[in-house]
């Protein structure tokens, strides 16, 4: 269990760390020209992208750095549920504007933090804390 846990917050770690810094680094327009696919920026100012890529490097650290520092394990699960929140908003964004195919992987990133979060706070803690 310890490894699948691992196994998919590296995966999420890389994708959000592309993610921010790919919104972090790009104006609105150059981001919209290489994801031609992610509409979802239409329908947000630059600033709120701004934030969202802040959001994402806060989460990637969240998952990454306790762990690696052994402090405040609880940050692990926190930012997971952290991304859960996130990836709700980016499932409404989709199927409001009925892009069902991204829907669809929006509800798997959903899904694999959903499963850090769980899995920190119950079978398999960091650093001997648990939840119940």
């Amino acid at each position: 269990m310890n490894i699948a846990l691992w196994t998919v917050t590296a995966l999420l770690s890389a994708a959000y760390l592309g993610g921010g810094v790919a919104i972090l680094a790009l104006p609105k327009e150059r981001f919209r020209a290489v994801h031609p696919n992610w509409h979802y920026v239409d329908e947000f100012s630059p600033w709120f992208l701004k934030v969202l890529g802040v959001i994402k490097l806060l989460a990637v650290a969240g998952l990454l750095l306790p762990p690696a520092f052994d402090v405040a394990p609880t940050l692990v699960p926190l930012a997971a549920g952290g991304l859960v929140l996130l990836m709700t908003g980016a499932v409404t964004v989709r199927i409001v504007r009925e892009e069902w195919s991204i829907a669809l992987g929006d509800l798997l990133f959903l899904g694999m933090a959903a499963f850090v979060a769980w899995g920190r706070l119950g079978p398999e803690p960091l650093g001997g804390w648990t939840c119940g």
